[in-house]
């Protein structure tokens, strides 16, 4: 990827449940990106100062869209990011009903509640809420803390009918508020970035987002592509019908699939015309 791309490459080794839980996963990524941003970083690995890009994949890019918006926000930078490019995030636990949940509930490699429980550790939290949280108790219409997201994750206006297909929306009258104030971090923008605000998606960079029609985060992604082309990002959603999530680690003989080499060879070629 450096060779194809003439660039350098920085993997953060941020640290991992269950050595730490959020926010510290968050704080490891920021902090080592904006010390790399630094000029005279830069300078001592040689890097074009304009050609910078910000990148991860599943929770890599929960990460990457997180930092993001953190760095848009920050006054001091004299160096930003050109490009994000997300592939197949993990960008939100408010809604674990939307179509791609409903519809690849049971996908090997990250059924629904395999996913649910990877939130529990992230945030420290217990099993014995995973039930609730998968009938979306948690974000009821009676969860006053829940409210003011609900139009940043409407899937109803966000999605297109291709995807939407016949699921109905899961919206629970009665639920249980007490699941947010044990985990606020369920409604944390750092951890959950598809429920920024408006004005933070506005100073987004130009935005490359990959998903795949097998995947329980497609919709992660293609909701988060459309909210930020709303706020005048310039987005280039990657939608692959015959590929799953995780598909581009399998590159390499002998499990050299071609839903890993053509997601791959899609994603270096969007960052070669871009960066």
């Amino acid at each position: 990827m450096a060779e194809s791309l003439n660039a350098v490459v920085v993997s953060v080794e941020y640290r991992l449940v269950p050595e730490v839980c959020f926010p510290e996963q968050f704080h490891d990524a920021l902090r080592a990106t904006k010390h790399f941003l630094q000029p005279d970083v830069l300078a001592q690995y040689s890097v074009d100062p304009s050609r910078i890009a910000i990148s991860g994949d599943s929770a890599g890019g929960n990460l990457a869209a997180a930092v993001c918006q953190q760095l848009s926000k920050d006054e001091h930078l004299t160096i930003r990011p050109k490009l994000q490019a997300l592939i197949y995030p993990v960008l939100q636990a408010f809604d674990f009903n939307t179509p791609s949940y409903q519809q690849n509930m049971n996908m090997p490699v990250l059924p629904r509640y395999v996913m649910i429980n990877y939130w529990i550790d992230y945030f420290n939290g217990n099993y014995d809420l995973a039930h609730s949280l998968l009938i979306n108790n948690h974000t009821a219409l009676d969860v006053g803390q829940a409210l003011s997201f609900r139009g940043r994750l409407n899937w109803t206006s966000l999605l297109p009918s291709s995807f939407k297909k016949n699921y109905k929306p899961v919206i629970q009258t009665t639920g249980k508020a007490e699941i947010i104030q044990q985990i606020p971090a369920l409604l944390d923008v750092r951890a959950v970035p598809l429920l920024a605000e408006n004005e933070t998606l506005q100073l987004q960079p130009k935005t490359y987002i990959l998903t795949c029609e097998n995947d329980v985060l497609r919709d992660d992604g293609v909701m988060y592509a459309k909210r930020l082309e709303n706020a005048g990002v310039e987005v280039t959603l990657d939608h692959f019908d015959d590929c799953f999530h995780g598909c581009m680690i399998f590159t390499i003989w002998p499990t050299d699939f071609s839903a890993g080499i053509q997601t791959r060879n899609s994603y270096i070629k969007w960052l070669d015309e871009n960066l």
